[in-house]
């Protein structure tokens, strides 16, 4: 939902999503979207093109590995 927030203008909404391999009609759909910003980051083509892995690489961190870690069970799985 931040990052869908922080692209702001429907342009930069949809040149991020075809930089992260979303079709084009798809990203000019989700792109010019006047839905919600929390409901967007619900949709599959947000949740495909911003996966787990891609947030990872952008350096945020998991709430899941951080509270199992602070509980002492291993890494999360999944």
């Amino acid at each position: 939902m931040c990052y869908w927030k922080q692209w702001r203008w429907p342009r930069t909404k949809i040149r991020n999503l075809l930089v992260l391999g979303v079709p084009l009609k798809a990203a000019i759909q989700h792109g010019v979207s006047s839905l919600s910003y929390w409901r967007m980051a619900r949709t599959p083509v947000t949740q495909q093109a911003m996966s787990n892995d891609w947030l990872r690489a952008q350096g945020l961190l998991s709430i899941k590995d951080l509270w199992c870690k602070a509980q002492g069970y291993g890494p999360a799985k999944g």
